[in-house]
């Protein structure tokens, strides 16, 4: 009887602690759900706002500006001042996949849940397309201005030994090294897929706006790409500041900002375009993209 009773005793005291550890799961998950509502819908006012987009233009000219001022207040030894330090090699060298990975499934959601199309959704997944395209391009530009504006030289204890090669790939194949006017890669990505990040995710306000399906899976799909759109100011603010020359920073900025206006800011307004972000989504949506 009595260990019966000591078994009984156990049982309930197990019964208690799954019941309470039950309780425990459901207000967190209560708690997950409130934070991921209300952050979501901070986020998605901040970015539908078209006055604070173009504040964000102008934030993101002035880290490129002013940026590498502040190579002379940091400590050059950070792990952020190495080539090889992890957010560079995993996140920088990867911007356009990690972008279209987590911007592709915002689109795809958004864009689908609105409509229930499979060809508006490809015709605004497309815009994903035109974007690594344009990323391609600019960057075998780069290399052939590289080509274009380097020469061959051979590093020596006396200083530098000029050689007549014509063209980076018999450069390098001779052992010898080639420098040109290297336009920053890394600055024109990062600007890029900021300026394409923000643009895109504006969006999600009208979404919300117009009362459609806004579920946690979808609102989870949007804050990712808000982290993910601050980790990329975050590592544009270390290439300008540790990486680069200044005027290759410059230039791969300004040529990323042109990118996005000659794609964001004129093409995709046209009819025989991929189209703007949210249109066709909602009602008068064009009209109203076109006087933000």
């Amino acid at each position: 009887m009595e260990r019966g009773a000591v078994v009984g005793a156990g049982l309930g005291a197990g019964a208690r602690i799954r019941a309470l550890l039950g309780c425990l799961v459901k207000v967190l998950l209560w708690v997950a759900s409130v934070l991921l509502y209300f952050g979501s819908e901070q986020a998605a006012r901040l970015l539908g706002s078209p006055c604070l987009r173009r504040l964000y233009h102008a934030w993101l000219a002035a880290v490129v500006i002013f940026g590498p001022l502040l190579q002379f207040h940091v400590n050059p030894r950070t792990i952020f001042a190495s080539h090889g330090n992890f957010f560079n090699i995993k996140f920088v060298n990867s911007a356009w996949g990690w972008t279209c990975t987590f911007l592709g499934g915002f689109v795809l959601l958004v864009v689908f849940l609105a409509t229930r199309r499979v060809a508006v959704t490809a015709r605004h997944l497309s815009r994903l397309v035109v974007g690594a395209a344009v990323w391609r391009g600019a960057g075998r530009a780069f290399l052939l201005i590289e080509d274009l504006t380097g020469s061959c030289f051979e590093p020596l204890p006396q200083g530098l030994l000029l050689h007549e090669l014509p063209d980076r790939r018999s450069c390098l194949a001779a052992g010898h090294q080639w420098r040109g006017y290297t336009v920053s890669s890394h600055t024109f990505l990062l600007t890029f897929c900021c300026l394409l990040m923000a643009e895109e995710a504006a969006v999600f306000a009208k979404y919300l706006a117009h009362g459609l399906p806004a579920g946690a899976p979808l609102r989870l799909v949007f804050l990712l790409n808000v982290l993910l759109l601050g980790l990329w100011n975050f590592l544009l603010i270390c290439t300008v500041i540790y990486f680069h020359q200044y005027t290759h920073k410059v230039v791969g900025a300004a040529v990323g900002t042109f990118a996005w206006y000659l794609t964001y800011g004129s093409w995709y307004h046209q009819p025989w375009s991929p189209g703007s972000p949210g249109h066709g989504l909602f009602p008068h949506s064009h009209s109203s993209r076109k006087h933000n």
